[in-house]
């Protein structure tokens, strides 16, 4: 494990949100186009890239929050390669999950970034940016071209706002980073927000995403 003097914020933490590479059971928007197995492969390549760009930074302890639970061999093995540890997602939908990630973060950090991996333009400037900006508000937000968002920060005067969060959310929807500003300013709350990234959600993603980055070529790994 990396020591925590050698962390950039080591009183903060990195959750990456994970299903398990399942085919049928993960990027099932993309189907379609790629496939039960396809898909399920291109998953597996998002969150090795994801992983190891996020343990790479030496920014902040990384957790990796997985679903259903941590026993797929693709946790274990990445949990055996990189500086992070694993953590089962509890909850009945995906707010209730991320909500109860980030509280438990704040139990024993200052300030943590969520992210998902889908995002292959999510590298360590743009973690590093959203954990300095915690030092000075309490929320950051990272949106998505789609209408999502890549990235949420909180630091811990954002604590009691996190049910407000991410209760009753359309997930999935083009309305989720709008309807999480607007949730952000009910609860008089200031947050910066970084700048908009393509996620890998659905099949014209795939195109953009290969144009602007190599990872569906670079990241086939010996796992």
């Amino acid at each position: 494990m990396v020591a925590a003097e050698d962390l950039r914020f080591p009183l903060a933490k990195i959750l990456i949100f994970a299903k398990a590479p399942v085919p049928g059971a993960c990027k099932t928007r993309l189907i379609p186009a790629l496939g039960r197995e396809g898909a399920a492969r291109l998953a597996g390549e998002l969150l090795i890239s994801t992983v190891e760009r996020a343990c790479e930074t030496r920014l902040a302890p990384v957790e990796l929050w997985c679903a259903p639970d941590t026993s797929h061999s693709l946790f274990r093995q990445l949990a055996g390669r990189y500086p992070l540890s694993l953590q089962a997602q509890r909850g009945t939908d995906l707010g209730e999950r991320m909500g109860g990630a980030l509280r438990v973060a704040l139990a024993s950090a200052e300030r943590a970034v969520l992210i998902g991996t889908d995002c292959p333009d999510l590298d360590a400037a743009y973690l590093e940016h959203a954990l300095d900006a915690l030092g000075e508000v309490p929320v950051v937000l990272g949106p998505a071209a789609d209408g999502g968002y890549v990235l949420l920060g909180v630091n811990r005067d954002a604590a009691a706002a996190l049910d407000a969060l991410f209760a009753v959310m359309p997930w999935g929807s083009d309305s989720v980073a709008a309807k999480t500003r607007e949730r952000i300013r009910a609860a008089g709350l200031r947050w910066a927000e970084l700048a908009t990234l393509v996620d890998i959600d659905r099949p014209e993603d795939l195109a953009r995403g290969h144009e602007r980055n190599q990872t569906f070529a670079q990241v086939k790994r010996a796992f």
